[in-house]
């Protein structure tokens, strides 16, 4: 079957998928169909919420801690349901207490090298933030036990609530490891990763900061005109029986339910992957308070991100570093001004 091939990745993304580190390697995947810890999972695919879904964490796997100059890298393996083991990849800057953390969500079907690769680890934990980054459902290693003629699109409503119900899943880790500052938490997703991200920043309010690039959404209009969509497997998507199952997934209704203080919705014109209608339905949706940026031209995108991407993360940071500390940050300060 063919595939649409994702040729719009963030220019960061492409910087840095060079001399990925040996050392820096995944374990093999094994699943068991039988495995009894997951026996009572019960997962609902029709919101991004937790309300009504009951994943079974295990407990982690800590594949490596490698130390850089600057930041630790740790690999961690985690998994709440049967057949789909998640490597998580974390970031540490070093010497900084209880960092704050922004979560990467890239676009399908971009895996797991760019979290591997020592440039943008160095780039994602300057100015003293932890970087933590996982693939969505169906995508990189997490594609297995599963038919070839099924993929992220054609299994679009699971993909997408399963990797919102992750991205919660993800931050009760994080939190229950005691080094991380988690009021103050942000992310960053693109494509396809910026609509789970949009789910899931709406379903949990632990999510302060969100910043997202062209975000998928509009399902009507995205399955009729997205070139990313085979055309041979167009009409099965189209049908209204496919529609009414990712219509309780729709970004543009969940995008103004987001809890996030800060907001960031950014759309480059000239990527195609979501139609310019379906672009403006985004634009609309968006919280009151929230800030829009639309890139018309490829040098103006370019521009704005500054050379090699040094600018990519700046909004984020900015924005998460403006606010208050946690809790255990402000008692500490108070004990220091006595």
């Amino acid at each position: 079957m063919s595939r649409a091939v994702n040729t719009a990745f963030l220019a960061i993304t492409l910087l840095f998928l060079s001399a990925v580190s040996i050392a820096q390697s995944e374990p093999s995947y094994v699943t068991d169909l039988r495995d009894p810890r997951f026996n009572d999972v019960v997962e609902d695919w029709t919101s991004p919420s937790l309300a009504k879904t009951h994943l079974q964490p295990v407990r982690p796997m800590i594949g490596f801690v490698n130390e850089e100059s600057g930041y630790s890298v740790s690999l961690i393996r985690l998994q709440w349901r049967r057949k789909d083991p998640i490597d998580l990849w974390l970031m540490k800057p070093k010497g900084i207490k209880n960092p704050p953390v922004i979560l990467y969500l890239y676009g399908y079907p971009s895996d797991t090298d760019i979290f591997k690769n020592p440039k943008w680890q160095q780039f994602t934990t300057e100015k003293g933030f932890a970087a933590a980054g996982f693939v969505s459902a169906l995508t990189g290693h997490r594609y297995h036990d599963i038919g070839w003629t099924h993929w992220f699109v054609s299994e679009l409503q699971q993909c997408m609530a399963e990797s919102a119900h992750d991205v919660q899943m993800v931050l009760d880790y994080l939190g229950s490891r005691g080094d991380l500052d988690m009021d103050r938490v942000g992310v960053f997703g693109q494509l396809s990763g910026a609509s789970i991200a949009i789910l899931a920043a709406a379903a949990d309010p632990r999510i302060k900061v969100l910043d997202v690039l062209d975000p998928w959404g509009d399902w009507p209009t995205w399955m009729e005109k997205s070139p990313f969509v085979p055309k041979n497997e167009r009409p099965d998507y189209v049908k209204p029986e496919f529609l009414s199952g990712v219509a309780a997934l729709e970004p543009v209704d969940w995008l103004p339910k987001v809890q996030a203080r800060k907001v960031r919705l950014q759309q480059r014109e000239f990527e195609n992957e979501t139609p310019l209608a379906s672009k403006g339905k985004l634009q609309g949706a968006v919280p009151a308070d929230a800030t829009v940026v639309v890139y018309k031209t490829h040098a103006e995108f370019d521009s704005a991100i500054g050379p090699n991407g040094d600018n990519a993360l700046d909004w984020i940071k900015k924005a998460i570093k403006s606010l208050p500390p946690s809790a255990p940050d402000i008692a500490v300060a108070a004990g220091k001004s006595n």
